[in-house]
């Protein structure tokens, strides 16, 4: 198989999304059985649409459809935190693990809101409307 080099991998958010989604995966592995398809499925699949929306973004010849998917990636990464708040007041995670990856994410959030400003000013640029 030839080996191909995607322009999504060179983004740092995009690293820092996917070690987001392991640590997701390695902390959720811990929750009690019965909510395998409650909070555990819920952070799993909410973080990998993180990666998956900045990468399908990239895709995207429009503008337009750039700001969309780093919008729905920052959705993602909201969407987690908040189930991660829950976690906590479950018992489901400690606050040293909870600050861990709340520091993680706030990194990857706050690039994500820099990419996103950056493709708005291209839209602006081309004087495309948001």
């Amino acid at each position: 198989m030839e080996n191909h080099n995607y322009s999504f991998e060179k983004f740092d958010v995009w690293q820092k999304a996917r070690e987001y989604v392991t640590l997701i995966y390695k902390l959720t592995g811990s929750f009690p059985e019965n909510e395998k398809f409650g909070l555990i499925s819920q952070l799993r699949r909410a973080s990998i649409s993180i990666v998956s929306n900045i990468a399908e973004g990239t895709s995207r010849s429009s503008l337009k459809d750039q700001v969309r998917f780093t919008e729905i990636a920052y959705g993602s990464a909201l969407e987690t935190y908040c189930q991660l708040i829950v976690s906590m007041d479950l018992g489901f995670l400690d606050e040293k693990d909870f600050e861990s990856i709340k520091s993680l994410l706030n990194d990857i959030t706050m690039k994500l809101s820099g990419l996103k400003n950056s493709q708005v000013k291209r839209l602006n640029e081309h004087n495309i409307k948001p």
